[in-house]
């Protein structure tokens, strides 16, 4: 995969829940998995280890700061921290709530659902809280 054709490095329709110069955190919509989060690296890199000491300082506190406010904001049973990128070899982090009635628990979200899932609306504060919160400790 070539830069030209990440679509983290051009992003379409991303809803931006806080950014700065070196990564950002986007809402991922269209899911069963409401608040599912991913903390993106901004430089085009494929692996946690082509960041020095002080950038994977960085992106972990940015992972930490995205579990901590979703589970005070949602109190999920669990969360799912994952960095994959077989599919899409670009940094990045998701941080995925998850509760015993969803469709997947206790697999990963990537396996076969098990069964129907109940899916919780996102509170309506859940997008300010996030960016004034995120704000304020990042």
């Amino acid at each position: 995969m070539t830069t030209s054709s990440c679509s983290y490095c051009h992003p379409e329709n991303e809803f931006v829940l806080w950014r700065d110069e070196q990564c950002r955190v986007l809402l991922v919509e269209q899911t069963d998995f409401t608040g599912w989060c991913r903390v993106v690296w901004n430089q085009h890199l494929a692996e946690l280890s082509d960041l020095d000491e002080q950038q994977r300082h960085r992106i972990m506190q940015v992972v930490a700061e995205v579990e901590h406010n979703i589970r005070e904001l949602m109190a999920p049973k669990k969360i799912n921290l994952a960095s994959l990128g077989t599919g899409l070899p670009h940094l990045h982090w998701h941080i995925i709530p998850r509760n015993e009635d969803d469709s997947h628990f206790p697999e990963p979200v990537w396996c076969q659902p098990l069964r129907p899932g109940v899916v919780r609306p996102l509170a309506k504060n859940f997008v300010d809280e996030m960016k004034k919160r995120l704000s304020a400790a990042l």
